[in-house]
């Protein structure tokens, strides 16, 4: 996977999306869902009704990027049954491995400024 800075926020959207939908449709499902903006260079997760497919649209600074993943058996579990739940690259990383994270809960860290 992936590795992005600490300043990089992930943008769980639990309501399940057509993911039919490539660049431009998804970038509309982020500003209609996730009241957020595409361009912002953050990581916006939209899962399918089944959830067997997840999809990750980033901006970087020459155009989108799309991440796609499908299981061949189980469901991705979503992190949260809010509309919106902001997260960290690791819980994401977590959730694609397969690792249920409701009932996980994070210790308090600090850093180092």
């Amino acid at each position: 996977m992936f590795t992005f800075p600490a300043t990089v926020r992930v943008f769980f959207c639990s309501q399940w999306v057509d993911l039919r939908k490539s660049f431009d449709g998804l970038a509309g499902c982020v500003q209609q869902i996730l009241h957020a903006d595409p361009l912002s260079g953050h990581l916006f997760v939209f899962l399918n009704r089944r959830r067997t497919l997840v999809k990750v649209l980033m901006w970087d600074r020459s155009g989108y990027c799309l991440f796609c993943k499908r299981l061949e058996r189980g469901r991705f579990v979503p992190a949260d049954a809010q509309t919106v739940n902001t997260g960290e690259a690791a819980r994401l990383q977590l959730m694609l491995e397969g690792i249920d994270l409701r009932g996980a809960r994070q210790r308090a860290r600090f850093a180092l400024t």
